[in-house]
């Protein structure tokens, strides 16, 4: 076992590249710091052959992150690497383009003055999540107090099918997750159902632009007009809150004509991650919003420690200023008509793998990329008897792939599916070698005498 060997012979591990003549027979511990350590190029050398294992990020399909930028972009990085984001007095140009891709994103989700936009980069879409939810919560809360009324029971409205931070989030901050249940028939939060879920102690509902399950759009506009309808009927003012951590870069694109943003007068804020569709290797996120109003001057926070009057609004304090060039970079290189064509592309390719797994016969689409995110899911037909997805997603990764799968949420744990991401990077060719494994392995499992597989093991539902 692991721990019966702590220690790395380095001798074996470096072979002919290790010095004979001066570290012969030296060992390192694995699991404590070693006494007097070794040379940079031996320790890069063995950590680089210790990674050597990890799949191919470009053959990941599971993840929604960034892998691939342009190399401009990365010098770029590489030139950053050593800025700290919170430190605006020392780093003031990597400050302004902070702020200018602020502005940037504030025209882009149609904010009432975009020259006024609030907002703050992040580690994340969770950081941004965290910070959009707890401004929901202290409005609720101010409001509460002023009318006299009890301010310690607040609940959140969102569907079974929201990633996992917003969980975190009610744990955190002590709200009730008010979950909302996904069927077969809609594998997102309907209207109908958000409305139903709320009463005087909602802080808010959270709209998912892109799910993590299957890429659906949840329907923001269609949530607005139900909330409009509770406060006609019931006077309770609910706002919205969008998380677009991946449709966020992808909806203004793709599918322009589509109300979700601040267009609409309940959405109060929004967050996204610019690691995803934004295009930046991790990790970047962005929290904007509506106008000044909707961020409590008690959130905003100044330190003068770092020589200057330095806000903050951040859950994080240190953060990456490399990120933030990037995310500058992609903003002034691919422009509105690059991005657009980079999620017609994107949009393009996944619809290609969709539509021609769904003609093989043996998959069921759940879910189609057109107009939606560059994601979608499928589920093994009913007359398939001879391997399951989670088979399929093992027989993949022998290959290379790396397609995760798993169990839809409540209501639908009966539901097994796989589920594809298409990200910047991946080509048409790509595609074709992927289907073509696909392809193999339906053929291999059919040649099979295998008995009829559990179509459902012990598989918890997936976030990400």
């Amino acid at each position: 076992m692991e721990n019966s060997k702590p220690k790395l012979d380095l001798e074996t591990n470096l072979g002919h590249r290790l010095d004979q003549r001066k570290m012969k027979g030296l060992e390192l511990p694995r699991y404590e710091l070693s006494k007097a350590g070794i040379q940079g190029d031996l320790a890069y050398r063995l950590i680089h052959d210790h990674l050597m294992l990890d799949g191919n990020a470009m053959l990941n399909l599971a993840t929604f992150v960034g892998t691939w930028m342009e190399p401009e972009a990365l010098n770029l990085m590489r030139e950053c690497v050593d800025k700290n984001m919170i430190d605006k007095d020392e780093y003031p140009q990597t400050a302004e383009l902070e702020n200018r891709c602020i502005r940037m994103l504030a025209r882009l989700w149609h904010a009432p003055d975009p020259d006024q936009a609030i907002g703050t980069s992040t580690t994340g879409s969770s950081e941004a999540c965290m910070l959009g939810g707890m401004v929901l919560r202290w409005h609720w809360r101010q409001r509460r107090k002023k009318q006299g009324l009890d301010d310690t029971q607040p609940n959140l409205v969102m569907g079974t099918n929201t990633q996992i931070c917003w969980d975190k989030f009610c744990a955190y901050f002590d709200v009730e997750p008010r979950m909302v249940p996904i069927s077969k028939n809609h594998l997102q939060m309907t209207a109908e159902g958000a409305i139903a879920a709320c009463d005087e102690n909602t802080i808010g509902v959270v709209g998912v632009l892109g799910s993590t399950f299957d890429g659906s759009y949840e329907p923001i506009k269609a949530i607005q007009e139900g909330l409009d309808l509770v406060q006609q009927e019931k006077g309770l003012d609910i706002p919205i809150h969008v998380d677009g951590a991946s449709g966020a870069f992808v909806a203004p694109f793709n599918s322009p004509s589509l109300l979700w943003d601040f267009q609409l007068p309940r959405v109060k804020s929004i967050n996204t991650s610019g690691h995803k569709y934004g295009g930046v290797v991790p990790g970047v996120g962005w929290v904007l919003w509506r106008e000044q109003a909707d961020l409590p001057e008690e959130l905003r926070f100044n330190v003068n420690y770092l020589g200057g009057q330095m806000p903050t609004i951040g859950m994080n304090f240190s953060r990456p200023g490399a990120q933030i060039v990037g995310q500058y970079f992609n903003f002034i290189h691919l422009g509105h008509e690059g991005y657009c064509q980079r999620m017609a592309s994107l949009e393009s390719t996944a619809s290609y793998i969709a539509d021609s797994i769904e003609a093989m016969g043996t998959m069921k689409l759940l879910s189609h990329p057109k107009g939606q995110l560059p994601v979608f899911a499928v589920a093994v037909s009913e007359t398939v008897t001879k391997w399951t997805v989670f088979q399929m997603s093992d027989r993949l990764r022998m290959r290379g792939w790396q397609v995760p799968a798993y169990t839809m949420p409540a209501n639908c744990e009966d539901l097994a599916v796989l589920r594809f991401v298409i990200r910047a990077g991946f080509t048409r060719d790509m595609a074709d070698l992927l289907l073509q494994d696909i392809r193999n392995a339906i053929e291999w499992f059919e040649k099979l005498n295998l008995p009829m597989p559990d179509p459902n093991p012990e598989h918890k539902p997936f976030h990400h």
